[in-house]
């Protein structure tokens, strides 16, 4: 068990069964009474975030998390193929694991992050930035000079994103998973 001099941003605990990483952490010492900690956590599930405060005395169960990076090979039937970079064993992985925001960006050969929790897999983490080749966009009509305008991309995986006038089809470009935006070109 820990205590709450031990908690620190980053660091995986469990609470009522299910896994949270602190995100936030302040320590406050009040001028009277006892000292307290303020916590930010978001469930490693989920990804919902909650606030909890921590008293002096509360012993918290840590969680021991084990990252490890995935390569993505294919899916079939809703059910996605990884392999271990580590054991080259296949990992198969449901897609409500995965999540809408991973599966919306993930593409052959993405090197992704999972969580594993006693086993099973808690989360997966795209890279921040990913490169895409635009496969189907209108053209760029000249004379169509509007400040920041966009226009609708198609990307190799069949997201479609917002893209400046100037990207063309057989482009590469940067995209950040966590927004789904443009971001240059490559």
């Amino acid at each position: 068990m820990l205590g709450i001099n031990e908690l620190s941003v980053g660091r995986t605990v469990k609470i009522n069964n299910d896994v949270y990483v602190i995100v936030n952490l302040e320590h406050v010492k009040p001028g009277k009474g006892s000292a307290f900690v303020r916590t930010k956590l978001r469930n490693l599930k989920t990804g919902a975030l909650m606030d909890i405060t921590f008293k002096d005395g509360d012993k918290i169960e840590p969680a021991y998390v084990e990252e490890r990076t995935l390569t993505y090979l294919y899916n079939s039937s809703g059910m996605y193929y990884f392999m271990d970079q580590e054991s080259f064993e296949e990992v198969v992985i449901p897609a409500d694991v995965l999540g809408e925001q991973v599966l919306k960006f993930l593409k052959e050969n993405l090197d992704v992050r999972a969580s594993f929790y006693e086993g099973q897999i808690v989360s997966v983490s795209l890279p921040n930035f990913v490169v895409y080749e635009v496969v189907e966009t209108a053209p760029g009509v000249r004379g169509d000079t509007v400040k920041n305008a966009l226009k609708p991309a198609t990307l190799e995986n069949g997201t479609v994103i917002q893209v400046p006038l100037f990207v063309e089809v057989g482009d590469k470009i940067k995209v950040d998973t966590r927004t789904g935006r443009y971001i240059e070109r490559v």
